[in-house]
């Protein structure tokens, strides 16, 4: 019985390990001066603009999208974020009494960081296929964070009305949205991609998960850990423990393969997304707020997606 704990906990932390691993050296280089904000921002663009967008698209056009394809999982987890959204937005009257730190706590319970953690988690577990597979579900679920997003701090932040077209513009730009858009024109009308291209590609994509989780380590910083603690603990709470069991749930009922299942708990136990951080600040609310939740959320995910495997792994569930 001890023998078999030890090979489920040993099975969870290869799959989280390496990952949080590699953000815990980005935090000592950053702490011995190997890397500094430079550095950081620099990297930081690259991989948003660059490398991430040719991962996605590269996985797009690898994949065989009419086989993986699955509406019944994109409907599911896609509903699921909305009841998980509107949960956020109920409890927010409890939990929060500034108004104007609703959307914050909304934001920082639901949207996850997918494109970095959640890949390089479900590249950890199920391989090629688990970033075929994440990534078509990626696709789906960052337009949805998106669309919520913009529409509850748009709503806790500012005086102005939500304008769909300047939405859908900012949308059709996000890079991410971009790289899989084009995977995806390229395999479905089977357009010819010279070699060299397909090699250079691969080269980039092989730069963005130890770039990107690098950056993440480096940007922790437990100074900006002050005020709103109450606030900070209810959206972690929600997104490393209360998000994820709603949707893994959900696939569960939804009568989910283990695969499947395994890559909903991982996508939707991620850290709170740093790009909630980049919206908070650019609409004036409140930053260090919306830091605490990432800083919080990365580290205590460590634990919680290692538990959440731990749990899954010995019911057979994944």
């Amino acid at each position: 019985m001890f023998s078999d704990f030890l090979s489920v906990l040993n099975f969870s932390f290869s799959v989280t390990g390496p990952i949080f691993s590699m953000v815990v050296i980005g935090l000592l280089l950053r702490r011995i001066g190997l890397i500094g904000d430079s550095f950081i921002d620099q990297a930081s663009n690259i991989v948003f603009k660059i490398t991430l967008p040719v991962l996605l698209g590269m996985s797009m056009i690898t994949t065989d999208i009419e086989t993986l394809f699955d509406p019944v999982i994109i409907g599911s987890a896609g509903l699921a974020t909305l009841l998980v959204f509107f949960l956020l937005s109920v409890s927010a009257f409890v939990f929060v009494k500034n108004d104007r730190e609703k959307g914050i706590y909304i934001q920082g319970g639901f949207r996850g960081n997918l494109a970095i953690v959640g890949l390089a988690l479900c590249t950890n577990l199920y391989g090629d296929e688990g970033i075929a597979k994440a990534s078509i579900l990626m696709s789906i679920l960052v337009l949805l964070y998106n669309i919520l997003s913009i529409y509850t701090l748009t709503k806790t932040l500012t005086e102005k009305k939500l304008n769909l077209v300047s939405m859908l513009t900012s949308m059709a730009k996000n890079p991410l949205i971009i790289g899989i858009v084009s995977g995806i024109v390229i395999n479905l009308l089977h357009i010819p991609v010279h070699p060299i291209l397909m090699k250079t590609g691969s080269y980039l994509s092989q730069l963005t998960l130890p770039i990107a989780l690098l950056c993440i380590g480096a940007s922790l910083s437990f100074k900006e850990m002050k005020g709103s603690k109450s606030v900070t603990i209810a959206s972690v709470m929600a997104k490393l423990v209360v998000t994820p069991i709603i949707i893994t749930y959900i696939g569960y009922l939804s009568g989910f393969s283990k695969t499947d299942l395994g890559i909903l708990f991982l996508m939707s136990s991620t850290p709170t997304a740093a790009a909630s951080y980049v919206m908070v600040k650019a609409m004036k609310g409140n930053e260090a707020l919306a830091a605490n939740i990432i800083v919080i959320s990365t580290v205590g995910s460590l634990f919680t997606v290692s538990l959440g495997l731990v749990f899954l792994k010995s019911f057979n569930l994944i």
